[in-house]
């Protein structure tokens, strides 16, 4: 497996990959890999002959109260896990290699994120855009694979590459759970250790709104109650960010009756970390 720190580097590489007929497979992640991310790359795998990984923690990404320093970093246990799943490059790019003195040029989505997460954390997804459009730049890959658990990166990085004409296949994952249901997220270590439990409450408001719908709710307030009583009850101690029933595609909050296939969407503060879910809910 090969470590590359320098962003030419890595473009020369798959430039020469490519030269070669060579299929390359992408996983952007911010390191700290578990089981989650190792499913990613094991479906780049699948749909690619060489695949790289990304290790960076993405300052663009966080906000100036967010937990960026505080970011577990994990580098060597991370490589060790890539060369068990025969990874063959993990990109390790310095903040100051990835962006120049005085950057000053982003990409920005504009039609689906203001809503979700992007309300909440105001210039988060122009960083996701620009590093991710960069890491498309240098890896040159055929497909890059995104996480499913993060439902509203995955609809803008699919829009990016649609209006910026990027050819590349992206590949959805899908969401890796604890044994509890939890979703697997690098915030999960955060979680005060009495307060575990409390944190099952965005798997269990989904599974409320799940039921619900299955046996044929299909009222927007109805179900959004639904889950925010089951939040309540679950994790007391918890603060909502948004709990939010949206159209799939446009993420377009909905309201009336449930139509055409939704996604049910929560952001939930559990004792510190911010842990978000969801769930699609198609008629």
């Amino acid at each position: 497996m090969r470590i590359i720190e320098q962003p030419a580097e890595l473009q020369a590489w798959a430039l020469e990959r490519r030269a070669a007929g060579r299929r390359i497979g992408l996983v952007p992640t911010m390191g700290n890999l578990h089981e989650g991310h190792l499913s990613l790359v094991r479906l780049a795998k699948a749909g690619a002959d060489e695949t790289v990984v990304s290790v960076f923690v993405n300052p663009l990404q966080f906000g100036p109260n967010e937990d960026y320093a505080a970011y577990p970093r994990t580098f060597a246990e991370d490589c060790a896990k890539c060369g068990a799943e025969g990874v063959d490059v993990v990109f390790h790019p310095a903040p100051d290699a990835m962006y120049a003195p005085g950057a000053s040029t982003t990409v920005r989505e504009s039609a689906l994120t203001g809503v979700l997460c992007g309300a909440s954390r105001p210039g988060h997804f122009e960083g996701v855009c620009t590093v991710v459009c960069k890491l498309f730049h240098l890896a040159l890959p055929h497909v890059a694979v995104f996480g499913e658990k993060d439902a509203q990166q995955l609809r803008v990085i699919r829009r990016m590459v649609r209006d910026l004409d990027f050819p590349l296949e992206i590949v959805p994952g899908p969401i890796v759970r604890e044994a509890d249901g939890l979703a697997m997220s690098s915030r999960n270590r955060f979680i005060p250790a009495g307060m575990r439990g409390q944190a099952l409450c965005l798997r269990r408001a989904l599974d409320a709104a799940e039921a619900a719908f299955a046996a044929g709710e299909r009222r927007v307030e109805a179900l959004r109650g639904l889950m925010a009583e089951t939040v309540r009850r679950v994790a007391p101690d918890g603060e909502v960010d948004y709990i939010s029933l949206n159209d799939d595609e446009t993420l377009e909050p909905l309201d009336g009756e449930i139509s055409r296939p939704a996604l049910a969407a929560l952001a939930v503060r559990v004792g510190g970390p911010r842990l978000i879910d969801n769930a699609r809910l198609v008629p």
